[in-house]
Parts: C-alpha cells; sequence; structure tokens
C-alpha cells in the first residue's frame, strides 16, 4: 500500500487516460459518475420458472374417517413434520406425532385405529417462479511498472496502479472505473484503470476504487491503503528503491496479515521490533526465562529435584523459591520452548507475529496451561476467560463460521454469533474453553501435551477477534479508520490491552484521548489507562519489552 503526505498532490498522467474531478468539474469523459450510482448494496436478480408436481395430502381422523386438513408438497414421499405443522396446526400435529402405527388398517379395518393418518388424494403438474442471483461486477487491483531490484522487495522507480474490472453477465459491460485516491477522485472510462503514484508518508495514503456497470449497478466499494517510501541513501543504486505495499480487499498480490488489513494499517518498514518478529527457526524463538510460577508447577509434580533446598523449592504462594527456581532451571527453560515449534507454524497460518503469542502465554500462565479459579476461571496457555471467548466468536466472524459447526447445527450457525439464543451463545463458550483446557488426570503431569498444541490455534483466533475489536473502537471514536490514526505497534498494543483488560478499559482511555484532540498513541492511551486500568499497562510492557 502507498502513503503520501496531504500537502504533496498526486500526479495524474494523461497518458493514463485517468480524468481527475476537481470542484465538481470532471475534466475530459462523456459519462458523469452520477449517470451510473455506484451502489454497495448491489442486488441482482432474475427469475426462472421451473415445472414441478405438486402432492395432496389429507390428514383425517380414523373414527369416522373425519377430514382434518390438506398439505401441500412438492417432493416426492411423505410430508415432513414441518410441514405438518405449517399446514395442519399445533394442535393437529401433535395429535399426528403421537399417533402410532396401527397394524390392522393395512387389512382394512382402520375403524379399529386410534389418532389421525395421512392419505394422498393426488398430484397436479405445475409451475413455479425461483428467484436467483446473477454474478455482480468484479474489480482488482495491481502494481504495474515496478522495474524489481534483483533480491529485494524494492522497485528501482515509482510504479502505478492498475485497476482492472470484469463484468460476467452477457451483453453488459464496464461502462468505467472511478474512486478516490488520498480522497481525490479520479474517474477512466473502461474496464482498465492505470494510476501513477508518488511517494507517501510511512502511514499511506487512503484507497477506494469501484466499477460501474452497463447493467446500471455497480461493484461493491473496494477500500485499503497504499504506501510507496524510498529505501534511503545507499552506496550502491543495486539496493536503492521504493519500498511499495498494498492493503485492499481487491489486491490480487500477497495480502497483508489478518489484522494488518482489518486496521488498513501497514507494519514497519525495514526490520520489525523483536516482539513483533516472526522468526522461522525454535532456535530464533527460544527463551530462558526464570519463571517462578512454572518452576513452581513442575517443583509439586517431582519433576525437579529441590531435596538440597531448605524451603522444600517453594514459597507459601505455590511459586518457586530461590533455591527451587535455580534447581529448576534446566526444566524450566526446556519447558518454556516445549511449544515453540507449533507457536511457530501457528503463526504462518494466522499472520498473528510468533513473538507475541509467546510473550502473552509468558505473561498469562508462564507456559503452565491449567485452570486457575478466579472470578474469572481461566484456561490453558493464553488463560481464556469465558468473556475473552465471547470476544473470539463475536468478533472473529471466520472463525465463528470454522467452529460453530462443530457444535450447533449449520441452520442455527447460519444466523451469527449475535443472533443466536443465550444457550447456545453459552454452548459454543464452554466449547472453545474446553479445546483450551490442557488439563487431564490420567496424562503425565496432569496435562495434555497434545492438547496443548492445538489449543495455540485457538489463542491466535481470539487475538485476531480482540484485535478487530480493538481497532473498532478506535474507528467508532474517531470516524477514521485505525491506520489513519494510530501506527501498527500501537495497535497490537491496544489489542492486547484488550486481551488483558477488556473492551471496556480501551474504550474509555481511547474515548478520553480522542475527546481532547489528541494523538491515538500509546503514550497517550496508556496514560489514561494508570487512572482505571493501571495492571493493563503493565502487561503490555512486560510483552513488548
Amino acid at each position: 500500500m502507498t502513503t503520501r503526505n496531504s500537502q504533496q498532490s498526486l500526479l495524474f498522467s494523461k497518458a493514463f487516460l485517468v480524468f481527475i474531478v476537481a470542484f465538481g468539474v470532471i475534466l475530459g469523459t462523456s459519462v458523469s459518475s452520477s449517470e451510473v450510482l455506484a451502489d454497495d448494496d448491489t442486488n441482482r436478480t432474475t427469475t426462472i420458472i421451473v415445472p414441478y408436481t405438486e402432492y395432496e395430502w389429507w390428514v383425517s381422523r380414523w373414527a369416522g374417517n373425519e377430514h382434518l386438513c390438506k398439505i401441500f408438497a412438492d417432493h416426492e414421499g411423505m410430508p415432513t413434520a414441518s410441514e405438518v405443522y405449517i399446514y395442519c396446526g399445533e394442535s393437529i400435529y401433535t395429535e399426528w406425532a403421537e399417533t402410532l402405527a396401527c397394524p390392522s388398517a393395512i387389512d382394512g379395518n382402520g375403524e379399529n385405529c386410534s389418532g389421525v393418518y395421512l392419505h394422498l388424494m393426488g398430484s397436479t403438474l405445475k409451475e413455479k417462479e425461483i428467484t436467483i442471483e446473477l454474478p455482480v461486477p468484479e474489480a482488482r487491483i495491481t502494481i504495474i511498472n515496478c522495474d524489481q531490484l534483483p533480491n529485494t522487495d524494492l522497485c528501482s522507480y515509482i510504479p502505478s496502479l492498475r485497476i482492472t474490472a470484469q463484468e460476467s453477465l452477457p451483453n453488459e459491460h464496464i461502462i468505467q472505473i472511478q474512486g478516490l485516491l488520498n480522497n481525490i477522485p479520479f474517474i477512466c472510462q473502461g474496464q482498465i484503470c492505470e494510476i501513477p503514484l508518488r511517494a507517501t508518508s510511512t502511514q499511506g495514503i487512503s484507497l477506494e476504487f469501484w466499477a460501474d456497470s452497463s447493467y446500471g449497478d455497480s461493484s461493491k466499494h473496494y477500500s485499503g491503503r497504499v504506501r510507496v517510501v524510498e529505501s534511503g541513501v545507499s552506496d550502491s543504486l543495486e539496493t536503492s528503491g521504493w519500498y511499495v505495499d498494498l492493503i485492499s480487499e481487491g489486491w490480487e498480490g500477497k495480502q497483508a496479515g489478518i489484522c494488518a488489513q482489518a486496521w488498513e494499517a501497514f507494519p514497519p518498514i525495514g526490520t520489525p521490533s523483536k516482539w513483533l518478529d516472526s522468526p522461522a527457526s525454535t532456535e530464533l524463538l527460544a527463551s530462558e526465562v526464570p519463571l517462578a510460577y512454572l518452576a513452581g508447577q513442575l517443583i509439586k509434580r517431582q519433576v525437579v529435584n529441590v531435596s538440597e533446598c531448605d524451603d522444600y523449592g517453594l514459597l507459601v504462594n505455590g511459586y518457586a523459591s530461590p533455591c527451587g527456581l535455580d534447581k529448576a532451571r534446566p526444566e524450566v527453560i526446556r519447558w518454556q520452548n516445549l511449544f515453540d515449534a507449533q507457536i511457530i507454524e501457528t503463526a504462518q497460518e494466522s499472520s498473528v507475529p510468533s513473538q507475541i503469542l509467546k510473550r502473552m502465554f509468558a505473561q498469562e500462565s508462564q507456559f503452565w496451561p491449567g485452570v486457575i479459579r478466579n472470578t474469572y476461571d481461566e484456561y490453558g496457555l493464553g488463560q481464556l476467560t469465558e468473556l475473552g471467548a465471547d470476544t473470539a466468536l463475536l468478533w472473529n466472524f471466520d472463525f465463528f463460521d470454522q467452529f460453530c459447526p462443530l457444535v450447533l447445527s449449520d441452520e442455527a450457525c447460519q444466523k451469527g454469533y449475535i443472533h443466536l439464543e443465550e444457550e447456545n451463545q453459552i454452548l459454543l463458550r464452554g466449547a472453545l474453553l474446553a479445546h483450551v483446557n490442557a488439563e487431564c488426570p490420567t496424562c503425565a503431569l496432569g496435562i495434555d501435551i497434545e492438547g496443548v498444541n492445538s489449543s495455540i490455534s485457538l489463542f491466535a483466533q481470539t487475538l485476531i477477534g480482540n484485535c478487530k475489536q480493538a481497532g473498532q473502537i478506535i474507528a467508532d471514536a474517531t470516524n477514521k479508520v485505525p491506520g489513519e490514526v494510530s501506527d501498527y505497534e500501537d495497535l497490537w498494543r491496544f489489542t492486547l490491552v484488550n486481551y488483558h483488560a477488556g473492551a471496556g478499559c480501551l474504550e474509555e482511555a481511547v474515548n478520553q484521548v480522542a475527546g481532547a484532540g489528541a494523538p491515538i498513541d500509546w503514550s497517550h492511551v496508556s496514560l489514561e489507562l494508570e487512572t482505571n486500568c493501571p495492571h493493563a499497562v503493565e502487561y503490555v510492557e512486560n510483552v513488548t519489552q
């Protein structure tokens, strides 16, 4: 994605057939943007006539052969229970459902039967209209004219954007592509639009585009951000160039991480801060932190020999004493690196940095994935609570779509988490907590190691839910996308606050800062957190130090 200072004007070249709309005047185009209205709520449908057979069934009472109601079905076989209920009502449905089979009816002795029965009266050939959805126009964006330097991700010169639109309906075509780049409108006739870029700030500039169709509607509006930043002065021309980054749903290149996309925020250029890194090897992720709680758990389970410690290696609170911690050091180091391979794999699959995951586990549980019974029971490596499970299911839509069918019916899951009945929401939260709970009385040390490894991806998905909620809190407070008002690193800090302290703490602090007109950055938000949620500041500092 490319960024740019507001004082830097974007260069549009007529050679690329780009027409700039300025001061309400359209230059050099015969198609006004008002002639084809862009519509994000495009609803393309058509109806077709389908022949079918309608079957007429009667529900009658055995006694007196009394006719009760008619049922019309468009399928072979007996009517379904729901059809009986809809056509006949609750009382007849109940009587039908409770009627037992009557063998004597087979011999024509129905008068000896009780209850009601179904009888097929006939069938009729009919036609019905079916409404089907038609494909809507689509648009995709790529970077062109990037003369990539060998063995780098740099362009030797500032490239251009190319937007390509497609209309799937026969006899229809794309009239124009239009949009806004850094709030400057552009229009291109036809299905291809090429836009030259200029240097931007490190936060990038906003982008919105869509395609108008001769059908009379438009594609969805695609949004995002673009960043174009010079690599800096270098002794070698072979290593000097331009970083060009793009975040957009319509982008055909390598997508940014899920949270970066949700925020429309770019990671820092160059080497990331260590706490945001995602090393590819366990050697680079390995740590040797003295963890007194973990040491205490290992001592209690006699994994460590503390016979030389006068205090049995433990303090009253269950943590290891200085002597116990010293004796347990080799096992503490081994255990805290036991899950590194799975953390790395999860980071690669989810785009959540592996360092964040590991450091968060260190703060939450010191890598001992037991259950802590507090005001809210906390489960697993990341000490997930029921409120935390609620955040994951409510805000991480893709995760909900994958997890819900494991617990509830497909029909129920189609409602979305927020529209589920309360008892089903409770079932889902309980199931998620059960999946991250690694306690196992029959396992060695009381911990299911395989269960711990499988839970790591669930904690990554929970963090994604929190990053989306944190982004929405900032958007609500500022009426801007998060990436416009906060940088990538601070947005991860806000996500950690949301995960550990809850959305209430973060929302109150962000609203106070936004209300004062101050920057939405960690230095200002953390000052507000110090008042009401000081533990959140300490938590974030411990994870990111």
